[in-house]
């Protein structure tokens, strides 16, 4: 078996106008301090990583490792949430999904999209430069208004959707094989790939393609009602990526999952800081060992309770504790009998 790495932490909802939050020098000194071993870094965000130049430059990238190395960090992994949203986008969301992207291509699906597509693929090579092998991100939606079947849906919508899903990423796909990298993708509700049946639709419409993996994120199942440790078992060969993120749902006899017009604090489910909510992370993370996982381990915080800095001072240590040394050696090897097959034969008696 093999261990899994940490602590590591996603810096997204960290990213902030001030000090220490406004540049990856300063950020990357405060999760250092906080314990951090490792960082997730978006790529959106230019004051974080130039990624058109990370995939153009090794010697970028070497010079930026070697410069968070000096902190005592590492890049876990670079993430194109963002940009991966706009590859496929329903019309209803253009407005708001314009923020996602550079003012050029405002107002334009199209050039939106191409934006977003060309971003994904410098992320395939930059992550190779980084000496990366796992990347993460969104699959984006085009289904995802017609999530319940009210109207009914028009026969043959879903899987239509699932094909166009898959016709959109397989070129991506195909330049993180290339470059011996693997998309994981956090299956989320507001993508059209948010559980397990429905990132088995998008692999059979993807023919299986091996860099088609998950970023496992238990938080978003705990919401779903979804057995999340289960997940594990079905789908250990392609988890190659960990938020570490906690949840708790508190169904009552107002609402349930589809809580979602109420405000964070106030909906039946949300997100937690790590040990805040009802994540089982002692069995996610045993099964997750049990399984060969030997990726990181990265906090991806989010509460609507807890504040950002306590939330990450407790995250580490969380993370830090979770974290199991692998056997080495079989806890009854005190009594090996050191038998050869003719012995075996004999106690068997055959």
């Amino acid at each position: 078996m093999k261990s899994i790495k940490g602590p590591g932490i996603f810096l997204a909802q960290f990213m902030g106008d001030e000090a220490p939050f406004n540049s990856l020098d300063t950020i990357a000194d405060y999760m250092a301090g906080k314990g951090y071993k490792g960082i997730q870094l978006p790529a959106w965000d230019g004051r974080i990583i130039d990624l058109k130049k990370a995939a153009e430059s090794k010697t970028y990238c070497d010079e930026l490792k070697g410069k968070l190395a000096d902190k005592g960090l590492e890049i876990t992994e670079l993430s194109t949430h963002l940009q991966g949203q706009l590859v496929a986008s329903h019309p209803t969301y253009n407005m708001m999904y314009d923020a996602f992207a550079p003012k050029e291509v405002h107002g334009n699906e199209q050039a939106r999209r191409e934006w977003a597509i060309e971003q994904c693929k410098l992320a395939a090579i930059a992550s190779k430069n980084l000496g990366l092998t796992s990347h993460v991100g969104f699959t984006g939606a085009l289904a995802w208004p017609f999530l319940y079947p009210w109207p009914q849906r028009p026969a043959g919508l879903i899987e239509s959707a699932f094909k166009e899903l898959a016709a959109r990423w397989k070129p991506i796909l195909d330049v993180y094989d290339e470059n011996g990298v693997d998309y994981c993708y956090e299956l989320h509700p507001g993508e059209d790939v948010f559980d397990g049946t429905t990132f088995e639709m998008f692999l059979d419409a993807l023919d299986g393609h091996s860099r088609a993996n998950i970023n496992y994120d238990p938080s978003h199942f705990v919401l779903q009602a979804l057995d999340y440790v289960q997940f594990i078992d079905f789908y250990h060969e392609r988890i190659k990526a960990f938020h570490v993120k906690d949840a708790e749902f508190n169904p009552t006899g107002k609402q349930g999952v589809y809580s979602g017009y109420a405000g964070w604090a106030d909906r039946a489910g949300r997100f937690r800081s790590l040990g805040d909510g009802q994540v089982d992370f002692k069995s996610i993370f045993s099964k997750l060992s049990q399984y060969d996982y030997d990726g990181w381990a990265v906090l991806e915080w989010e509460c609507c309770i807890k504040d950002s800095d306590q939330g990450a001072s407790e995250g580490a240590p969380f993370i830090e504790d979770h974290l199991i040394q692998v056997v080495t050696r079989a806890f009854d090897d005190f009594a090996a009998t050191g038998a050869d097959e003719e012995v075996n034969k004999k106690v068997l008696g055959i």
